[in-house]
């Protein structure tokens, strides 16, 4: 399969090592390739990671057969724009980006919230996407490797296509994520929930004074989720 990684960031580059260590094909797209290599930090790590690609915004998501949104969530939809409207038909986008605003400092707040979510508004403004949000309620280490965390912990998935979520339920699986862990939330609209336990899974790291932490779904007289 070929993944096209949207960001270049530490999420970005953590999940596009692991789809290549996988065996798929994976480039990362970005706004200004020049200005990306020009930054040391990304430069040594493309340098121990020289099967993965880098390109435009446009191109990646022309060459990717499955897409992941791990940009910053007050800029994805600039982002996303960038693509020719026919490179995104039909195609699959993992969006595991959360819209906080730090215009206030910190603690951000997430803008949209409550009535609405950065998921939904990619599936609005891309209606030709197949969007399904997941691995946003967790640091990314996890998101790739939920062995790091000991015992039973859930990933969610929200979105309105069941073969996409199918798809990204398999890859999921890949990561190392069990069955049982996998927890479809429904439709889009749910992403409101995921993207809203940020505030939440802020203070807890606040709390532990690390992020090495997930949630975890006990239903009251049945499997864990």
């Amino acid at each position: 399969m070929r993944y096209a990684v949207l960001g270049t960031g530490v999420v970005g580059r953590t999940v596009a090592a692991r789809l290549a260590s996988l065996g798929h094909e994976v480039v990362i797209g970005t706004r200004d390739p020049e200005s990306t290599l020009a930054r040391a930090e990304y430069a040594e790590w493309q340098a121990a990671h020289p099967a993965i690609g880098l390109a435009g915004f446009p191109q990646a998501a022309r060459d990717g057969e499955v897409l992941v949104n791990a940009t910053g969530g007050r800029v994805s939809l600039d982002a996303l724009g960038e693509a020719d409207a026919a490179d995104l038909d039909g195609k699959i986008l993992i969006d595991i980006a959360n819209p906080l605003d730090f215009s206030k400092g910190f603690p951000p707040v997430l803008d949209p919230a409550n009535d609405d979510s950065l998921g939904e508004l990619i599936q609005r403004t891309f209606p030709r996407l197949r969007v399904v949000k997941t691995l946003n309620t967790m640091n990314c280490q996890i998101m790739v490797d939920p062995a790091r965390v000991p015992g039973e912990h859930t990933v969610f998935l929200s979105g309105e296509d069941a073969d996409a979520k199918k798809t990204v339920h398999d890859l999921l699986g890949s990561f190392g994520w069990p069955d049982r862990a996998i927890l479809d939330l429904g439709g889009i609209e749910t992403a409101r929930g995921t993207e809203m336990l940020l505030p939440v899974w802020l203070r807890v790291m606040g709390a532990l004074g690390h992020s090495e932490f997930n949630f975890h779904i006990q239903a009251a007289g049945g499997p864990s989720a």
